[in-house]
């Protein structure tokens, strides 16, 4: 455990970075005086543009060398579901868990010296996340859902031959969802993200929401896509494994993908020919891929 410090540290600067993200944006597009609000006046355009850049910040973290290294989880409710779904050790996933939540805490606290009185305006409030003017019950319901929808997004791109792909479509959600959803809950799907601005605003508003709907979210689609017919084992418990930075998870993605383009290659050439490829399915019914020299899983 003491051997991957540098995943832990990274988990916490990584979201501690989306949170300082996320408090100058708002202050940006939200704060009374600032310009940026009197120039756009329609407050459904301000939370669309906040959500491109919220968007934009995870992509960039996802693929950045810190992101490539820890898996960029950035989130307790993705740890945990892979925790659930074996891809992680429990002391590496308690450590990332503490992590994030340090890291949401501090991020926010460099904001509050950077920006200063700004960011505690009424209109920013920390970027704290709070249940819209219908309450609890459909913020809970709208945080249900969209962790459901990410966490089902992520394992369906990341365990296919698109998973260079997953930091893009991550990214693209979560955009959308704070362009729709924020009105709901204020889009969160974090518990850590939500608690590091509620501990700054003093705002503990349904903050029971915020730690049940987003793990339950993720939980669930864990399960769902276990049972999908055809579903592919899950690879790895990074969002972007396509880079030559070490890997402290239960990992098998190189060989996975590497079959999977094969078998993606050869189904495409027997379809040209009419006729089967010959190739072996890859790997056999009931059997794990053969480990191998490729693998850099660590979880001492």
């Amino acid at each position: 455990m003491t051997r991957h410090w540098p995943e832990y540290a990274i988990e916490a600067a990584c979201l501690g970075l989306f949170m300082l993200a996320a408090c100058v944006f708002v202050t940006l597009l939200e704060h009374p005086l600032s310009p940026a609000r009197a120039a756009i006046a329609d407050p459904t355009l301000r939370r669309v543009l906040v959500g491109v850049a919220m968007g934009l910040t995870a992509i960039g973290l996802i693929y950045s060398p810190w992101g490539q290294q820890s898996g960029a989880h950035m989130n307790p409710s993705l740890t945990l579901t892979y925790l659930r779904l074996g891809k992680i050790a429990p002391a590496d996933a308690f450590a990332y868990v503490l992590a994030q939540f340090a890291g949401g805490f501090s991020g926010v606290l460099v904001a509050r010296v950077v920006l200063g009185s700004a960011v505690a305006d009424a209109a920013v409030n920390y970027a704290a996340t709070l249940p819209g003017p219908w309450g609890p019950v459909p913020a809970f319901l709208g945080e249900l859902v969209i962790s459901f929808g990410m966490m089902t997004l992520v394992l369906m791109v990341s365990n296919s031959r698109r998973a260079r792909l997953t930091g893009l479509f991550a990214g693209l959600l979560v955009a959308t969802y704070i362009s729709v959803e924020a009105p709901l809950s204020g889009m969160s799907m974090n518990p850590a993200r939500t608690l590091g601005s509620a501990v700054h605003a003093g705002q503990w508003t349904a903050l029971w929401v915020y730690f049940t709907a987003p793990p339950l979210g993720m939980l669930a689609a864990a399960e769902v896509y276990l049972r999908l017919p055809g579903a592919r084992e899950v690879w790895c418990a990074k969002l972007h494994h396509d880079n030559e930075k070490r890997c402290i998870f239960r990992c098998r993605y190189p060989m996975a993908a590497r079959a999977t383009a094969r078998a993606t290659t050869s189904s495409r050439a027997a379809g040209s020919t009419g006729r089967p490829s010959g190739r072996r399915r890859w790997p056999p019914r009931g059997r794990p891929p053969e480990e191998g020299p490729w693998r850099t899983t660590t979880t001492t």
